[in-house]
């Protein structure tokens, strides 16, 4: 059976919108390679598309940071690490009230799933 090791971020302050494309980027490749690209996307040295999303690679990056300790802690081996699965999903709508003559508004939030698997 095939090792995996996971980690979830649930109600993401982040954007759906901005959240697909980075994932779609990032599935299939090296951990450590995944992890050089979003620090490079943070410094502004790579983009998606002409594209940077700062906010969502902050949340993405600290996700997966998290799923690679939680491989090292299975003992599994950090040089054949992969993004088997990495996805956004609609979180749950946050509704901020209404302040004196300012309407409230629905603040949209994401799922970030991320899975690691061996080559």
């Amino acid at each position: 059976m095939e090792m995996e090791a996971r980690a979830f971020l649930r109600n993401a302050n982040v954007s759906l919108k901005n959240a697909i494309p980075v994932c779609d980027k990032l599935r299939g490749m090296n951990v450590n390679k995944a992890i050089r690209f979003l620090e490079d996307l943070l410094k502004k040295k790579a983009s998606i598309d002409g594209k940077y999303y700062t906010k969502t690679v902050k949340i993405i990056l600290e996700v997966l940071k998290a799923a690679k300790a939680n491989a090292l802690q299975k003992n599994m081996n950090e040089e054949r690490l992969y993004i088997k699965i990495i996805k956004a999903d609609k979180g749950e709508r946050i509704i901020l009230p209404k302040r004196a003559k300012f309407a409230g508004r629905v603040k949209k939030t994401a799922h970030i799933t991320i899975v690691l698997g061996e080559r």
